[in-house]
């Protein structure tokens, strides 16, 4: 039996799993954008941030471990900080994903109104020369789970900063692609769609 603490709550845990697994046992909300059951655990979004009491850094729920004693915080004002500023870059990057902007409506953050922006944030989401359109939030559940069920690996994240997308090798039809559409049906902004070609 594992011990722990989750929100000053006292719980027992037979088994081995993640922070994140075991809130949800208990109905314990922790948001997640990059977390899919069936595929290796990556952390990457950074939404599912929680604090171990007693430690300077906040940890990914989605990709560690619950251990004996531990006390685990999943709404203080530090998490809360945290998630905030993490859709706060998300709705930089994908403006109009309904899905980002219902998770910052969760949280409280504005996002309809041009007031909530400085003059070099107007700027830049409204007069600054655009970059390509996206809803992509880069979790890579479309580029892991290629890799992880049918083994494939026909999409790959490319480029650096704001450059940074999700794309087949050389931007091009892949090869290796057998069209089971996991990619999409993963893809928790809707981003991803396949289509036949050739």
């Amino acid at each position: 039996m594992i011990n722990m603490e989750i929100n000053g709550t006292e719980y027992q845990f037979e088994n081995e799993m993640t922070i994140l697994e075991a809130a949800r046992q208990h109905d314990i909300k922790i948001p997640t954008l990059c977390y899919n059951e069936y595929l290796e655990p990556y952390g990457g979004c950074r939404i599912c941030l929680v604090e171990l009491v007693g430690k300077a850094q906040l940890i990914p729920a989605c990709a560690s471990k619950i251990a004996e004693g531990m006390k685990i915080e999943t709404d203080s004002e530090r998490v809360w900080k945290s998630r905030k500023f993490v859709l706060e870059l998300l709705l930089a990057r994908t403006p109009d994903s309904e899905e980002i902007k219902a998770l910052a409506d969760e949280f409280g953050i504005p996002h309809r109104e041009e007031s909530r922006l400085d003059p070099v944030g107007q700027y830049l989401l409204y007069r600054a020369p655009k970059r390509e359109f996206t809803n992509c939030v880069l979790c890579n559940l479309c580029v892991r789970v290629c890799q992880e069920i049918p083994q494939r690996s026909a999409l790959s994240v490319v480029g650096r900063g704001v450059g940074r997308k999700v794309q087949p090798p050389f931007g091009k039809a892949a090869d290796a692609c057998i069209g089971c559409q996991s990619c999409a049906y993963v893809c928790p902004t809707n981003t991803v769609t396949v289509r036949e070609v050739g």
